[in-house]
Formats: structure tokens, C-alpha cells, sequence
């Protein structure tokens, strides 16, 4: 892409992102219920930090920082660069205020529309471009994180306030659970072709599978509400031995936002607290838990490579980005279904580098490769991911423990 096309992205990713913070309140900027969760305050400030830090500074000579302290303060996990504020008190940081944020962003954006008006013709234009990209692709992700976010710090509060009040669509049936067979084979994984994809999506490799079974569509909530009523929380049998034991310092008894109450069945959704859908997908839950269900149920998590195999076969169908209830819809027909905008989907597979991944050269090159330890692939997108990162080959990442995401279950055998 040229540096019109890049900057229209550019432009059109930055205001997306003020518009979808255009429902909250002032108090909301600040809300960091868990260290995992950033404010949106936060999350305003770090993605302009990344284009500050990572173009405006190396590429514009005479770039001036709006404030040079705002290096440390939002500088999220680059040793590289330096100092970073502590992740837990993101929450205090009263100052600067919103204002002085947004200021900070436009700050930023006037300095990179004329970074790119001038890249064309720039020794350094591809790399500028390319960054740029990067950049656009980093926001993008941090847009879906606000949701997460945002959801997860307003669950705390016990008057369950809704980002968008909106009536979730009763969605009590689903299509039934069946299974398509694929034969064993050496097929190919990772990203091919010019389009953008993370360093983590590379190289593209050969991977020889057995056969395979998969679901076509995702575990529902009135299947999952079935495993937890036949005591599968007190079931030790079921539980990987870290699932366990996260299970009893936790008191896991359900999904993350299934909440009963008075008899009623409820669930927290970005519209506020509504009744839980049997049919619609169960999400919320941990990587050990999505295990032991799949056990539970007879069946296993997915390898990564099964799944890219199978949504490498067929048409992305990403949900459109749109103002809504944010939250996963059941499945219609009984084709393969859902690889995109419900939930992430685990797989059983460990973050780990593909033959022959060499990560960036300096603090950039500690954008995904130091995460790959100790982590579970999830593949896919939920409901609140940009349509433009919902790709066969994307390959998301979370502690087995975490729930926060809109996060699901795919069974494969």
C-alpha cells in the first residue's frame, strides 16, 4: 500500500476509536478493576505512545514530545525503551486527565500525517509504512481489549451498569451439535501473501495432522450450565492439575459474568446485567475450563493447526464492527460455523515460535516473541474484534487461567 491508502487507515482507525469511547462517562476513564485491566484512559494514551515512540521519534528529527514523562507512564511491557509505571496503578493516574490525553493523541496524529505525507518519497518510506501498519494493527487490538476491559471493571461494580443499554435477542435454541470429518494430511500453516500479518503468524510451515473431527459451532451455555449441574467444579477428575488448583484458590464455580441471583438465571453483558441465553455461545471461560469440559463431554480442545486448517478452507466471514450488544449470537443452520465474531476459541496448543521465527531487531521485536512461554493459542474473534484481525492465521494468546476475553469452547475429536 501507498501512504495515501496507509494514511486514510490511519485516520479512519484513530477516530474509531473516539467514537466507541463516545458512550462513557468521564468517571469511566479511569476504571481498573484488576491489574490485566487497563483503563481506557490508558489505553487512549498507549497506542499514541506506540506511534510516538516507535516512528515519530526515530523518523522525525525535530519531534517534540508533548510531555517527556509520558515515556514511562504508558510504555506498557518495552524493556527496551525503559522504565515502565507499574501496571496495577494504571488506575491512579488521575493525571493527566482526559483532556490532556486527548490533546496528547492529536499531538501525535498532526506529527504523523506529515510523517506519511512526506514517506513516499522518504529513504526510510518503506520502513515508515510498514510501521505505520504495525501501528494501525496494534490500535486495532487495543480497541478490542476496551471492550474486554471495560466489561470486566464494570462487573465490579454492583449496580451493573450497561457501556450501551440495550436489550440482548432471547436466543434460546441453537443449531444442534454435529461433526464434520477431515482426512489426515500434511498441510501448510501461517500466513502467506502481502497482506499484513503479525511476526508471530510466521513463517508459514508444513504440519502433518491425523484425522480429525470438529464441532461445527461452538459449546452453548445451556450445554455448559449441563456440565456445571453435574458437579464438574468438584470434580478433580475432570481438571488438568493447575485447572484444579486454579479452581480452588479462585472458588470457580461458573463462567466469569454468569451471575444467579434470586432464583434467575442472569448474565453480565456490555448492556448490562440480562438473562442468560441457553443458546448463545458460553464465553468467559478459562482455558483450563474449556479442557475440562471438552473431557467432560468426551471430546478435546482443537489443535491450532487443526483449526487453521479448517477456516483456511473457507470464507472469512468477520462480523461487521457495529454499535450493538457486544455480545456473542447463537448459532443458525448446522454448517460449519462461528470461527469468527462470537468468541475465541481454545486450543489445546502452547504459544510457541514456528520453525524458523526470529523476532524484530530491537524493542519492537519484544512485541509478541517474549510471550511465548506458558501461554494457550486461541484462535478465531469474538464479538468485539476489528474485522480486519479476523484471519485463519491469527494467532492470540492468553494464560490458560485468564478469562476476561470473550473467550469459548470448539470441541474437536
Amino acid at each position: 500500500m501507498g501512504s495515501e491508502s496507509i494514511t486514510d487507515r490511519f485516520v479512519a482507525t484513530r477516530q474509531r476509536f473516539l467514537a466507541i469511547c463516545e458512550p462513557l462517562e468521564v468517571e469511566d476513564y479511569g476504571l481498573q478493576a484488576a491489574a490485566f485491566a487497563s483503563p481506557p484512559k490508558w489505553h487512549l494514551a498507549h497506542t499514541s505512545w506506540f506511534f510516538e515512540t516507535f516512528l515519530l521519534k526515530p523518523f522525525v528529527a525535530d519531534y517534540e514530545p508533548l510531555e517527556p514523562l509520558y515515556e514511562v507512564l504508558f510504555n506498557s511491557y518495552y524493556n527496551g525503551i525503559g522504565d515502565q509505571h507499574p501496571r496495577d496503578q494504571r488506575g491512579l493516574l488521575s493525571r493527566p486527565t482526559l483532556d490532556e490525553v486527548l490533546a496528547y493523541r492529536e499531538h501525535v496524529d498532526r506529527a504523523m500525517l506529515s510523517l506519511l505525507k512526506r514517506a513516499d518519497g522518504d529513504a526510510s518510506g518503506k520502513d515508515i509504512l510498514a510501521r505505520t501498519v504495525l501501528g494501525i494493527e496494534h490500535e486495532r487490538q487495543h480497541q478490542e481489549l476496551f471492550f474486554t476491559d471495560l466489561k470486566f471493571s464494570l462487573s465490579a461494580n454492583p449496580l451493573y451498569p450497561a457501556y450501551v443499554p440495550a436489550a440482548i435477542e432471547a436466543q434460546q435454541t441453537s443449531a444442534p451439535l454435529s461433526w464434520t470429518r477431515f482426512e489426515e494430511g500434511l498441510v501448510e500453516v501461517g500466513h502467506s501473501g502481502e497482506e499484513f500479518c503479525f511476526d508471530n503468524e510466521l513463517p508459514r510451515h508444513r504440519v502433518f495432522l491425523e484425522a480429525f473431527e470438529l464441532a461445527n459451532r461452538l459449546v452453548t451455555n445451556g450445554e455448559y450450565q449441563a456440565f456445571v449441574d453435574d458437579g464438574a467444579y468438584e470434580r478433580p477428575e475432570l481438571w488438568l492439575a493447575d485447572g484444579w488448583a486454579a479452581v480452588q484458590e479462585s472458588h470457580w464455580s461458573g463462567p466469569l459474568h454468569w451471575v444467579d441471583r434470586d432464583g434467575e438465571a442472569l448474565e453480565f453483558t456490555l448492556a448490562g446485567l440480562q438473562p442468560r441465553q441457553a443458546g448463545t455461545p458460553v464465553s468467559h471461560v478459562s482455558g483450563y475450563e474449556a479442557d475440562a469440559y471438552a473431557r467432560w463431554a468426551g471430546a478435546r480442545l482443537p489443535r491450532e493447526a487443526e483449526w487453521e486448517r479448517v477456516a483456511a478452507s473457507r470464507e472469512t466471514a468477520a462480523n461487521a464492527f457495529s454499535m450493538d450488544s457486544f455480545h456473542p449470537k447463537a448459532a443458525e443452520g448446522a454448517e460449519l460455523q462461528q470461527l469468527y465474531g462470537a468468541c475465541w476459541q481454545w486450543t489445546q496448543s502452547a504459544y510457541s515460535p514456528y520453525p524458523g521465527f526470529a523476532a524484530s531487531a530491537g524493542a519492537i521485536g519484544e512485541y509478541n516473541g517474549k510471550f511465548m512461554s506458558n501461554q494457550w493459542v486461541l484462535r478465531g474473534g469474538s464479538c468485539v474484534t476489528p474485522p480486519s484481525q479476523a484471519r485463519p492465521t491469527y494467532r492470540n494468546f492468553f494464560y490458560p487461567r485468564d478469562r476476561w476475553q470473550f473467550s469459548g469452547i470448539r470441541l474437536a475429536r
